[in-house]
């Protein structure tokens, strides 16, 4: 018999995304990903100055605020020709590395761990044994019988008292759990102490950027100045907390995250042969040596891998018409040139045509439109990106450190190469990207440090600041691999003014629905022949959508329940 299953909301921060799968007894035949509310900033940008794009690109998102600010002012400097200094290079680098380290870290104890570890198992756990376990994948520090016995009862006070709180709303004893209790209670353990550890990681935005979230920008730099006596600046004092914090984030991913992503997969291998997707990976690439010009310096590099073939990759263009398009044919948008067109974020259209059911509703009408959610292509291909695509492109094009990490992980769990195609190699690939890119961020800082001591102070290029040596007419790419997948923001500048502005984001290459040739979105795609132990509980939905890491602000914003408009913003 087939029934429709409906979770939504199914993620762990902001909620927006609605899964709806057509079951075949209790196996997944098709599924349908729907982003609930709408997006307008690329509205609300018309009109304005293109330097202060960024502050409101930035508020897409209240989680990767970041990066929506770095992606913003890339595209200005991309338009303009601004060039920007090496520090300015090296503290972007910095700190969009340390939005990876710490959301990777983040995600994995707070939004996806949950999925795999039963926390009032944990209960049962015998201390000592948690300890004799914990000590034997690392040498953290936190592993003594008293530590976990104290973790232990912390927890017991919140179950009794029905007080669960950040633990609240999970299947706690579904029988698709496999962690013996003592591995349960230790990964509890690592999720507090995990709540505790970020705090110090995000000062390191705060330290360049003047704070956290939504750090500050500027186009052609960075805007903190270089003053090692002044207490206004990045001065001494600051840049040697730079590096203690380096040490403390170094020192929880090797000793606590990768040891435990392993030991945990050890228990679900077989979760290495479901949820792979459409196959299909891309990346723009990020961390430049010198500057965005010059991709050979990257170390994330950028291309495009079809049909898990990784001895070919195929280049990407950002500015090419025909590269990557996106799609509305099942979106509640509409184009001039009709639902079936596809097109380039620089020739893009922001207009909403709802035609779905008023909130609540049963079931999504999938035959017609059903998500606030455009669909990308790549040269007419669904593509995946995030973590998985940037190991898989690091890991094909020869980087010597992703593949002694991705053959170590292999070799611990006892799987082939083929098992990175899927819901567990999704998630180790974040942890194993994470080291790497922790392990750069020292060199980079090292960089930082001599350039200061050999006299270099320049943090900003001012050099075209003035707007009347602008051309009349602008367009530019401002690109970059956030924690969550390629993201690329693309401005046109008519007469020293924002003309048209489209971001297409991670979430929206992921998330997407069926484009105009029915081809579905890597969700969707990942979803399809799951089988559920419980469709009452459907964890395995939860699985495979949480290790794209989720995150649908940055691809809707705002509508009334009605659907109607409910704010509008004069650009004056």
């Amino acid at each position: 018999m087939s029934t429709r299953l409906v979770v939504d909301p199914i993620t762990r921060i902001e909620g927006h995304l609605r899964i709806e799968a057509q079951l075949d007894g209790s196996t997944i035949r098709d599924a349908y990903s729907s982003g609930t509310m709408v997006r307008g900033l690329e509205i609300i940008l018309r009109g304005r100055d293109p330097r202060d794009a960024w502050a409101f690109a930035q508020r897409i998102c209240g989680v990767c605020t970041l990066v929506h600010g770095i992606a913003s002012v890339r595209a200005v400097e991309d338009a303009l020709d601004y060039k920007v200094p090496p520090n300015a290079q090296i503290i972007r680098n910095l700190m969009i590395a340390a939005q990876y380290v710490h959301d990777h870290v983040m995600h994995f104890y707070h939004l996806h761990a949950l999925d795999w570890v039963d926390v009032v198992s944990a209960l049962k756990a015998d201390a000592a044994a948690t300890a004799s376990l914990a000590q034997s994948l690392s040498s953290h520090p936190r592993s003594s019988p008293g530590y976990f016995r104290d973790v232990q009862a912390k927890l017991k006070t919140f179950v009794e008292q029905g007080q669960l709180g950040i633990f609240a709303g999970g299947y706690w004893g579904h029988s698709a759990y496999r962690l013996p209790p003592e591995a349960n209670l230790m990964a509890v353990a690592h999720y507090l102490e995990a709540l505790e550890w970020q705090r110090d990681v995000v000062s390191l935005h705060a330290v360049f950027g003047g704070k956290n979230p939504h750090p500050n920008f500027l186009v052609g730099g960075v805007p903190s100045p270089i003053d090692l006596n002044s207490d206004s600046a990045i001065n001494a004092e600051r840049l040697a907390k730079v590096g203690e914090v380096l040490d403390q984030m170094q020192a929880f991913v090797d000793q606590v995250y990768v040891p435990d992503t392993l030991a945990i997969a050890g228990f679900y291998k077989d979760w290495a042969t479901r949820g792979e997707g459409v196959g299909n990976f891309l990346t723009y690439g990020d961390f430049p040596a010198k500057g965005m010009d010059d991709p050979d310096t990257y170390l994330i590099p950028p291309g495009a891998i079809l049909g898990r073939d990784l001895a070919h990759i195929h280049p990407v263009d950002m500015h090419a018409e025909s590269q990557i398009q996106e799609f509305v044919a099942h979106s509640w948008y509409r184009y001039g040139d009709g639902k079936e067109a596809g097109l380039h974020p620089y020739s893009g259209e922001t207009e909403l045509a709802y035609d779905g059911p008023t909130p609540p509703y049963e079931q999504l009408d999938v035959d017609k439109s059903y998500s606030w959610l455009k669909s990308p292509r790549w040269q007419g291909h669904a593509m995946e990106v995030g973590p998985l695509a940037r190991v898989l492109m690091l890991y094909a094009r020869g980087h010597e450190q992703t593949r002694e990490l991705v053959g170590f992980a292999l070799r611990t769990l006892d799987l082939p190469v083929e098992g990175l195609f899927s819901t567990l190699g999704r998630t180790a690939a974040r942890t194993l990207e994470t080291k790497v890119i922790l392990d750069a961020m020292r060199g980079w800082y090292e960089a930082l440090v001599a350039n200061i001591r050999a006299g270099d102070l320049q943090t900003h290029n001012a050099e075209l600041w003035d707007p009347d040596t602008w051309p009349a007419k602008a367009q530019g790419a401002g690109f970059m691999e956030a924690p969550r997948g390629a993201l690329g923001h693309w401005v046109v500048i008519e007469n020293g003014r924002i003309a048209n502005y489209q971001a297409v984001v991670p979430s929206t290459w992921n998330a997407g629905p069926r484009d105009a040739k029915g081809q579905p979105g890597p969700y969707e795609a990942a979803l399809a022949g799951h089988a559920l132990a419980d469709p009452d509980q459907p964890i395995e939905v939860l699985r495979t959508i949480h290790s794209f890491d989720p995150c649908i602000a940055c691809a809707v914003h705002l509508v009334g329940p009605d659907g109607a408009e409910r704010l509008r913003v004069k650009v004056r």
